[in-house]
């Protein structure tokens, strides 16, 4: 069974589980099936409070996919997590990415 469809599994018996949305988010994204990496972040974020990270990956996703307006909305919250959480060098770094996005 591949990764994808053990996590998806595992999902079916416990669809309340953030951390299986945020490994099958990534999963999603490490196999280039971004709008399906998009569904899976949006819900682990709406289940867990990220630190920052998550926001990354949605973000690019996002940027993939031409979403760009929910891309800068993604990092710019990712921003405020990373605050929040005292990871102040993640904020820049996505406060540089969001200047290269125009």
């Amino acid at each position: 069974m591949s990764r994808l469809k053990a996590l998806q599994a595992m999902l079916q018996e416990d669809p309340g589980d953030a951390l299986l949305y945020y490994m099958l988010a990534n999963e999603y994204f490490n196999t280039g099936q971004h709008p399906e990496c998009v569904q899976a972040m949006e819900r682990y974020l709406s289940l867990a409070e990220d630190e920052g990270a998550a926001y990354r990956t949605l973000a690019q996703a996002l940027t993939t996919l031409g979403r760009m307006a929910e891309a800068r909305q993604a990092y710019e919250a990712g921003i405020r997590a990373a605050r929040r959480f005292g990871h102040p060098s993640m904020a820049e770094e996505y406060q540089e990415t969001l200047k290269g996005l125009g």
